[in-house]
This record gives structure tokens, sequence and C-alpha cells, in this order.
């Protein structure tokens, strides 16, 4: 009996550490002026800057059957539904992000950003 005792005693001062430890208020440091001083959400945010994305720019679509597709050699010309002039849509990791034109630097082909769609319009195409 005398270690049933025991027992009840060491459950007993367990629940009195355990009771003493959720009833004291937890300690927290100080923010510095330096923490207080950059915006909200934005201290958290520099690691996000190295991520790739992928940039996609479409000149146009088109549909064609297998039997068309095959007839394709080099020099074939495939015609889409963007008349020239018209301007490219540009996608960032397969969402719109906006518009542009496109331009010739150096005998490379870039894309000249013209329109980019509202913040509230990129929300609804994230779904």
């Amino acid at each position: 009996m005398a270690d049933n005792d025991k027992a009840g005693d060491d459950w007993a001062d367990a629940l009195a550490e355990q009771e003493a430890a959720t009833t004291q208020a937890p300690a927290f440091a100080e923010l510095g002026e330096g923490a207080a001083a950059a915006p909200a959400g934005t201290q958290n945010l520099d690691f996000l800057l190295d991520i790739p994305l992928e940039v996609t720019v479409e000149l146009g679509r088109t549909s064609l059957i297998i039997n068309k597709m095959l007839q394709l050699t080099q020099g074939s010309v495939v015609e889409l539904d963007k008349a020239a002039g018209e301007p490219v849509e540009i996608f960032v990791n397969n969402k719109l992000l906006g518009k542009g034109e496109v331009i010739v630097v150096n005998e490379r082909f870039g894309v000249r950003i013209t329109e980019i769609i509202s913040q509230a319009d990129r929300i609804k195409n994230m779904g």
C-alpha cells in the first residue's frame, strides 16, 4: 500500500506542476526599434526573391487535325489566330500577367509590356 501512496503522491505532484506551468503568463522579449520600423509582412519576403518563374509569351493558337500536322515539313507555315501587330499574351507560371508587343533587339525577339492586368483580375485567374 505504501507503493500506491507514493504513486498517488507522484501524480499529485505532477498535476500541481502542470497547473502551475499553465497558469503562468508566457514571457516574450521586447521588440526593438528596428523590428517595429519594418512594414508588416515584408520581413520574411526576401527569401522569395530568388524563386525562378516561367515566363511564356503566346503569339497565337491554332488547331490542326492529325493528317494536316503529319504533312508539315521544314518551311511549312502554320497560320495562327492573331493578326500581325496584335498584342501578345504574357503568362507567368501559366497565369495571365498582361499583354505586350513583339520587338526585335540585336536580332533577338523580345516583348515590350504594354498592359498588366489588374490585381483583382489576376486573383480571379488564379482559381
